[in-house]
């Protein structure tokens, strides 16, 4: 599963149908259940251990790499690895059912360095060592007000919320969303780090487009515009 995550993620973000992403669990128990640990004896101990992190880090770092909006659909558990694939999503909406936790601590092992960067920037350094410190685990409404979540509805109404949120934005101009999302990503990073200039000409590249053009005449025509991503 891990290492299917980079070759999807690319795929749908060459897909110029697809405008918005969702990734959710199967069924309405669990967006992930945590790792299988009695594989861990065999799959992620000594040496192996460091192959088994990578395909997590490849995997999170592809999703994180993703240009256009992905949006978490939280039903029930999200344990473990689960929290660190809900954190590479720009949205988080969660089932006032779901329940959170990284249970790293109560098994003795590493968390990748890259997982924890991404919590830490989440959540900020106080509420992510909490998490892992504990390793408890934390409701829903407790998650929201730590910064995990943006919103919490109940459990029958999330796929329809869902829904409308991804189609509200589908709505928008793509280029738009996406040179923003660029630039968030971009300064969230150091100083000395940051591509200012990928950022900018795709800022830029918003004035020249089609879309542009689109969405002046529609508002003053007083009609719905229709963006097409050029």
């Amino acid at each position: 599963m891990w290492r299917q995550i980079p070759e999807l993620a690319a795929e749908l973000d060459a897909d110029r149908d697809v405008h918005v992403i969702v990734m959710r669990g199967a069924g309405d128990e669990a967006f992930v259940s945590g790792a299988d640990i009695s594989e861990f004896s065999e799959l992620r101990i000594g040496d192996t251990a460091a192959q088994y992190d990578a395909d997590n880090v490849r995997a999170f770092d592809a999703l994180h790499a993703v240009k256009k909006p992905l949006i978490a659909m939280i039903h029930g558990f999200c344990i473990g690895g689960g929290v660190a694939l809900a954190s590479c999503a720009d949205l988080r909406y969660a089932a006032d059912d779901a329940v959170f936790a990284v249970p790293a601590a109560r098994l003795g092992l590493g968390y990748p360095l890259s997982g924890a960067q991404h919590l830490v920037r989440l959540l900020g350094p106080a509420h992510a060592k909490e998490l892992f410190f504990t390793a408890r685990r934390f409701p829903a409404q407790q998650a929201l007000r730590l910064g995990l979540l943006t919103e919490v509805v109940p459990k029958d109404e999330l796929d329809a919320r869902v829904r409308e949120v991804a189609e509200e934005i589908a709505n928008n101009a793509p280029l738009t969303i996406r040179a923003f999302k660029l630039a968030a990503q971009e300064l969230l990073k150091p100083a000395a780090e940051r591509s200012e200039e990928a950022a900018t000409e795709a800022i830029k590249a918003c004035f020249f487009s089609e879309d542009y053009r689109e969405g002046v005449q529609a508002f003053l025509g007083k009609r719905k515009p229709k963006f097409t991503g050029r």
